[in-house]
């Protein structure tokens, strides 16, 4: 990686992970903060509470259900955290939710209906969707009959917002779920993907050993039987064996390196979902045209975008990335031009002054191998990389200015 391209260290990950409970601190004050707004529900209850309109031992009892009302709600709402929560003690705190929002209000008069709010909430986000459909409205109901004997017009006036709420929190939790299932089918499908590429790997290897192999064991065989009486003929089958040990050495060294080469398909396939994990918005190229680039042009821009995007999405702090792949035409021949860029802050301080880290000087040789060029450096409003490899092949590519040189 290129830790000195970038001025800010690390960029710390900010998204929090739907369905999941917190991986951190800043994550759970996140997730407090996130539910602290929503305990506005409980401004009339605690004016109330302060209005002096209620005894002394009124208020004490108010202010110790509202306390243990919060406590059940925020057991649901975290409810994950630690060991999570069986269905049957779901079901009984919201029960328990339920039947305190109903003394409450019985007890203390109808600014206490809006704890109903919290009683549709909870129900929306904790049950499944054929309960939460049922007790949805259910909780709306029981707030209108409760709100009948202490504040018809409170109770109307909340009704659509108990109704609404409760099933928004249904779709949120939905989305939740959602999410976890997909999460958990894309951690099987990469499983299975690892499993097919063991599978090709073994029957590769298979297809180009099993012969080789068996050839050689064949001939060692011959050779022992021939050693003692036909040393000639025993070190002719030595000689096969040396020439088919080397083609079958060749043989699997060519199949190692087109398992490690990345392809460049491949890699923006791959630079999509990074940059959409990390919340990244992604500007990318249609399926590339690589006609008439050598593999190991292809290659090295596979491994400038890896290096790059990696690069944008650990230190950048960025909020959008543009990958762009042209054929140009230059002095030199036709090239074909890999750029990425971003708005993130992390490409200020990165001047030319300073001296290129191990990760920058690699890709530079690598590209010159290829007979490449690279350019990196800050931008107005973030950090472009530009990487350039010619589409013709570095032999021809040398050998033409020979040839335009060459005396007639």
């Amino acid at each position: 990686m290129w830790e000195d391209l970038r001025s800010d260290g690390h960029r710390p990950e900010r998204q929090m992970r739907f369905g999941q409970p917190p991986r951190n601190r800043a994550e759970l004050r996140r997730k407090v903060l996130w539910i602290g707004v929503w305990l506005v529900f409980l401004s009339s209850p605690v004016k109330d509470l302060l209005s002096g309109r209620h005894t002394t031992a009124g208020t004490v009892a108010g202010w110790l259900g509202l306390a243990a009302f919060v406590g059940v709600y925020l057991s649901l709402v975290f409810r994950n955290m630690g060991k999570p929560f069986t269905g049957r003690l779901v079901v009984g705190l919201i029960v328990v939710l339920g039947a305190l929002a109903t003394l409450l209000s019985l007890t203390l008069g109808g600014h206490w209906l809006g704890l109903y709010c919290y009683v549709s909430v909870a129900c929306g986000a904790t049950l499944p969707l054929s309960r939460a459909y049922g007790a949805i409205p259910a909780t709306t109901g029981l707030m209108l009959l409760v709100g009948s004997q202490v504040d018809r017009e409170e109770a109307e006036s909340l009704t659509l917002l108990v109704l609404l709420i409760g099933f928004a929190m249904s779709g949120v939790g939905q989305l939740v779920r959602t999410t976890i299932e997909l999460r958990k089918a894309r951690a099987t499908v990469a499983q299975l993907a690892a499993n097919e590429e063991r599978l090709r790997l073994a029957r590769d290897l298979h297809d180009l050993l099993g012969h080789s192999l068996s050839l050689i064991t064949l001939k060692s065989e011959l050779a022992g039987r021939m050693l003692p009486a036909h040393p000639d003929k025993a070190a002719q089958q030595v000689a096969d064996i040396e020439q088919v040990s080397r083609q079958a050495l060749v043989d699997v060294r060519e199949a190692v390196t087109g398992y490690r080469r990345p392809r460049l398909a491949a890699e923006l396939a791959g630079v999509q979902v990074a940059l959409t994990a990390a919340g990244i918005t992604a500007e990318l190229p249609a399926e590339p045209d690589l006609t008439g680039v050598p593999e190991e042009s292809e290659s090295v821009l596979a491994w400038a975008l890896r290096e790059a995007v990696t690069n944008v999405v650990r230190h950048s702090g960025a909020r959008r990335c543009t990958v762009e792949l042209l054929r140009r035409q230059t002095l030199d021949g036709p090239v074909l031009e890999l750029s990425v860029e971003d708005d993130g802050s992390g490409g200020q301080g990165s001047g030319s002054g300073s001296a290129p880290g191990s990760g920058l000087t690699g890709l530079t040789e690598r590209l010159a191998k290829a007979g490449g060029t690279l350019e990196a450096g800050g931008t107005r409003h973030g950090f472009r990389l530009t990487a350039r490899v010619p589409i013709a092949s570095a032999a021809s590519a040398a050998a033409t200015p020979a040839d335009v040189g060459s005396p007639s």
